[in-house]
C-alpha cells in the first residue's frame, strides 16, 4: 500500500509558476512509476508527466514539455511538479499517482492516487 497527498495548488496568473508536491508514505520501490495527471471540468483525466521512483528518466505530455519538470526527493519521499509559464488551459485538478509495475501514460497503469489539488490559471 502507498498513500499519496498532494499540495501546492492555487490561483496564479498566466505566465506564472507553481510547484506541486506529493508526499508519499507506505511501501515504495524503484520499480514504481510515479505520475502526474490532471483533469479539467468536463474532460477526461490526462497524463502530464512521469518518473521512475528513485530514478531520473522522465516523460512529459507534449502540451507541457519544456514548461513542467517532474522530480523526486527520495529522502523526503516527496514527488514534485514544477510548473512554469502556466497557461489558462493548464487549469485542472492535478493528481499524483503511483504504479507498481507499469510504465506508461495510461491512468489504468497506476494503482495508487492522491486526492488531487486544484490549479487555476487566470488570463
Amino acid at each position: 500500500q502507498m498513500q499519496l497527498v498532494e499540495s501546492g495548488g492555487g490561483l496564479v496568473q498566466a505566465g506564472g509558476s507553481l510547484r506541486l508536491s506529493c508526499a508519499t508514505s507506505g511501501r515504495t520501490s524503484r520499480t514504481y512509476a510515479m505520475g502526474w495527471f490532471r483533469q479539467a471540468p468536463g474532460k477526461e483525466r490526462e497524463f502530464v508527466a512521469r518518473i521512475r521512483w528513485g530514478g531520473a528518466t522522465t516523460v512529459y505530455a507534449a502540451s507541457v514539455k519544456g514548461r513542467f519538470t517532474v522530480s523526486g526527493d527520495y529522502v523526503k519521499n516527496t514527488l514534485y511538479l514544477q510548473m512554469n509559464s502556466l497557461k489558462p488551459e493548464d487549469t485542472a485538478v492535478y493528481y499524483c499517482a503511483a504504479g507498481e509495475g507499469g510504465w506508461g501514460a495510461a491512468a489504468t497503469l497506476y494503482d495508487y492516487w492522491g486526492q488531487g489539488t486544484q490549479v487555476t490559471v487566470s488570463s
